[in-house]
């Protein structure tokens, strides 16, 4: 009887499947899984950086005091200021000078004339702002009218529309402003003229 001879190259290829086989024994021997992508290992990853915290600004606190109120309500006109005009406490119609003035701590007072005409003081105190900027940019209407010099007041202006007059004077932070509303231009004119000293008076001599 002869033998069958198996080839050599067979021999060969099957000793080389088998190594291949060998190399594999770390793997789990599951055909389903086998071709799989290997699952990383934990730990490897780079580390992840903290969240950088952003610095807040902390609020602007405006550094300007508040203007002292009793300033401006002792700057006032009083009763006996204007009692030579003959008039009685009462309100009525205001100079549109006054209402334009930049807001601040404001007192006012008003009187009235027997003929129904009116007479307003207030005065204004700034604190971001001083007195002789405000009334140097003010602008109302009618024509602005001379007055004369009075002492210790480096800023005060005044205009005239019909029967309407307002004065505005001021000393440092505080404004002084005046409207006085008659039955003729002349007689407001007048009027203003005459109480123009006393308003420089009262704010010469705040502090």
């Amino acid at each position: 009887m002869r033998r069958r001879q198996v080839p050599a190259v067979a021999v060969l290829v099957g000793l080389g499947a088998l190594a291949g086989l060998a190399g594999c024994g770390n793997r789990p021997n599951n055909l389903e899984t086998y071709y799989d992508d290997p699952v990383p290992v934990p730990g490897t990853s780079a580390p992840v950086a903290p969240p950088v915290s952003r610095a807040v600004d902390p609020p602007v606190v405006s550094s300007a005091a508040a203007p002292d109120p009793r300033r401006a309500e002792a700057a006032l006109l009083s009763d006996a200021d204007v009692a030579e005009e003959g008039v009685k406490p009462g309100s009525g119609r205001v100079s549109g000078c006054l209402t334009g003035l930049a807001a601040g701590e404001r007192k006012s007072v008003s009187w009235v004339y027997p003929s129904g005409s009116a007479l307003t003081h207030e005065v204004t105190a700034y604190a971001d702002r001083s007195g002789e900027d405000v009334v140097s940019g003010a602008h109302c209407a009618g024509a602005e009218v001379p007055l004369p010099p009075q002492p210790g007041i480096a800023v005060q202006r005044a205009w005239c529309e019909g029967s309407t007059c307002a004065v505005l004077v001021a000393k440092g932070n505080l404004v002084s402003a005046l409207s006085v509303a008659a039955s003729t231009p002349a007689r407001a004119q007048d009027a203003a003229m005459r109480l123009l000293p006393k308003m420089a008076n009262k704010l010469t001599v705040q502090p």
